[in-house]
């Protein structure tokens, strides 16, 4: 990766307050090579096509050597690759078994539940507001609530929850191109491996005395191995991208007051406004661990067999052959077909849990408190390039309603 390329520029921290201007230079060019050979795929039908071509690989194990394998667990955790970073049959077998207990077909109320508990949750985080003249909307509301539902997911005792929160961010660092730049993959290790002997025991004490929850359902059928893999997979894709997708919903909407006074009086404009906030802001901002199995023609250039291949998932949603207007936020935007959950068989497994935590949280975030401005705009960001949002997002506030 050379200094000017534009991989380099886009995993930059200087750009990743408003990476969009490079998403537009990029989509000039379809499918780009940079001089590592990577390939990089930036418009909608190009990236949907892709997405759902079997010639392209998301097990990272076909990567060329020298190329980073981001999100895959290290050699030396001792654990097999999640189901996200297997292609079929692996992953059709892995995927079927997981979503027994987590949805639709064989557990259609399962996370429809949860809505109770995870409403009692925000009620119980806003109610830490009062008194206050401003707040940390990261911190104090986005960052705790992921966490809390993935554990009532995963069946995780309440005490335990404090612990998933720093493993969380430590995992999160693995998925970035740049993490060894700071030291990412030693943190990822130390954490996996402390979560790894957490679930251990976890996963040992669901098989004597089962309880409620995912890891008690699968404790059957998969083996601790996997099972121990996919309940990582789970809390960082169920935790990291659920944060960034509630404080950038709550940034765009305190950059936009007229969408904002509409929705306080509407709150049915909830979901359509968060389908386009997946849009606009998409917490996942682009795919970097696939691979090219065969030679594939796209968009008048064969990316040749053995190719890494980066799925630009954000520049695809700004893309104007798709989306008129794409740099404008419009919750009224029709035929809103984004990419803000990837596409195909690897669409993202949490979409629905992530969709009923926006649902409840962001309409009784707006509803209780009375924000008065941003203090930080833009707000100070995560250093993580593929999992984009506010690190921070400090705001004032004029109290609370009942």
């Amino acid at each position: 990766m050379t200094s000017g390329s534009i991989v380099a520029q886009i995993t930059d921290y200087a750009n990743r307050a408003d990476p969009y201007p490079l998403y537009a230079e990029l989509r000039k060019t379809p499918v780009r090579r940079e001089d590592d050979g990577t390939y990089l795929v930036s418009t909608y039908y190009e990236v949907r096509s892709l997405a759902n071509d079997p010639r392209l690989s998301n097990d990272t194990s076909n990567r060329p050597a020298g190329h980073g394998r981001p999100g895959q667990p290290p050699a030396e955790s001792g654990l097999p690759p999640s189901f996200i970073f297997t292609d079929p049959p692996v992953h059709d077998r892995l995927r079927d078994t997981i979503n027994r207990p987590f949805g639709p077909p064989h557990s259609p109320r399962f996370l429809d539940g949860l809505r109770g508990e995870l409403a009692k949750v925000v009620t119980e985080l806003l109610d830490t507001f009062e008194g206050k003249d401003q707040v940390d909307i990261v911190e104090d509301f986005a960052y705790p609530l992921p966490v809390t539902a993935i554990c009532k997911v995963l069946g995780v005792p309440r005490e335990d929850e404090p612990l998933f929160h720093a493993w969380a961010d430590a995992l999160a660092s693995s998925v970035d191109p740049r993490s060894g730049d700071d030291g990412g993959p030693e943190k990822a290790q130390r954490a996996r491996q402390e979560l790894g002997a957490y679930l251990n025991d976890l996963i040992e004490t669901k098989r004597r005395h089962p309880g409620p929850g995912i890891l008690s359902a699968l404790a059957p059928d998969m083996t601790p191995a996997d099972l121990e893999a996919t309940a990582v997979l789970l809390l960082v894709a169920g935790h990291e991208t659920t944060v960034n997708a509630i404080t950038n919903t709550t940034l765009t909407l305190l950059r936009h007051p007229d969408i904002l006074e509409r929705f306080q009086k509407d709150p049915e404009l909830a979901v359509p406004l968060v389908e386009e906030v997946l849009r606009y802001e998409p917490p996942v901002q682009f795919v970097p661990w696939t691979t090219a199995l065969a030679d594939i023609d796209v968009a008048g250039t064969t990316i040749p067999k053995g190719s890494p291949v980066w799925l630009m998932l954000a520049a695809a949603n700004r893309d104007p052959r798709r989306f008129e207007d794409p740099d404008r936020f419009d919750p009224d935007r029709k035929d809103n077909e984004h990419l803000g959950f990837y596409t195909g068989i690897h669409y993202c497994f949490g979409a629905p849990l992530a969709r009923i935590e926006l649902h409840v949280a962001v309409p009784e975030l707006f509803r209780r408190v009375k924000f008065s401005r941003l203090l930080e705009d833009p707000p100070p960001y995560r250093a993580n390039a593929v999992l984009r949002g506010p690190r921070h997002l400090p705001v004032a506030i004029e109290g609370l309603t009942d």
